[in-house]
């Protein structure tokens, strides 16, 4: 497989100690609250060398793990095999399968965006996505204030292929008022998702084609205003990522891919 890069997006290896390589924890996600909720099992300790690459104008370091971490556990891997920006601009997450292990792949921004709306422009059809991957859209921050100031778009079935493949959570999950399940059409190939964080409200939306607002009420999916429980903004990064639903291998034996167009953070 080749994967070409444009000269605008270069990747590289930073030293960053700061930085944690947790989020998304499937202890949220579950689609039933009452199931046994499994424990995120983390690396001891942030690696001291990042890979990074540039993506829509922001610096973002990529995930990778020796042992098992959260979201799954699974194994997370910065090779260009997983995760790279081609020559188009366009971001490729991809689940590979390397001598009978699975790693996933996740990118984290660099920056701390705050309040706002927060923009991806899908270029798969990420609701044909095999029951036990996940893709997730999200705010996390290490620290456990405000339930990490969580807030995700997830699409997966959860292990159960007759589940509904899309949902809005504002963290904690378990709270009715701050969650919202719905199917999205799998014959959508492009598709736009967004949430706008306010002080005392988010707002969700999902878009038929690669489009900031709906041309016409026909292209709007799915909107839903979420006012229960909601963080405050504060050191939290926008994170994507694509992962297996507790470490189970894809049902149908293959890996699977995401490509984001673009994504984009407006005040």
């Amino acid at each position: 497989m080749k994967h070409k890069f444009a000269v605008s997006f270069i990747i590289a290896t930073v030293v960053m100690p700061i930085l944690g390589i947790t989020g998304c924890s499937d202890q949220h996600t579950m689609v039933d609250p009452s199931e046994t909720q499994i424990q995120n099992t983390l690396d001891p300790g942030p690696p001291s060398v990042l890979t990074t690459l540039s993506f829509s104008n922001h610096t973002w370091w990529v995930k990778s793990s020796s042992n098992k971490v959260g979201p799954g556990p699974n194994l997370f891997s910065d090779s260009p095999n997983n995760v790279w920006v081609d020559n188009l601009g366009r971001l490729h997450l991809r689940i590979t399968k390397v001598r009978g292990r699975w790693y996933c792949a996740e990118v984290v921004s660099m920056e701390s965006f705050g309040y706002g709306t927060y923009r991806f422009y899908l270029d798969s059809p990420v609701g044909t996505l095999d029951q036990n991957v996940v893709l997730g859209l999200f705010t996390w921050n290490d620290d456990t204030t405000d339930n990490h100031r969580e807030i995700d778009i997830e699409f997966s079935r959860w292990g159960s292929a007759n589940n509904l493949n899309t949902q809005y959570v504002v963290q904690p999950y378990t709270l009715p008022q701050n969650i919202l399940r719905f199917q999205l059409p799998t014959s959508i190939s492009q598709s736009t998702h967004s949430f706008e964080w306010r002080i005392d409200s988010v707002t969700f939306t999902s878009i038929k084609g690669l489009n900031s607002t709906p041309p016409d009420p026909s292209y709007l999916i799915q909107q839903w205003k979420c006012t229960g429980t909601i963080p405050h903004a504060g050191g939290e990064n926008a994170r994507m990522n694509l992962w297996l639903f507790r470490g189970r291998a894809p049902s149908n034996g293959q890996e699977p891919e995401v490509i984001v167009n673009k994504f984009e953070k407006v005040d």
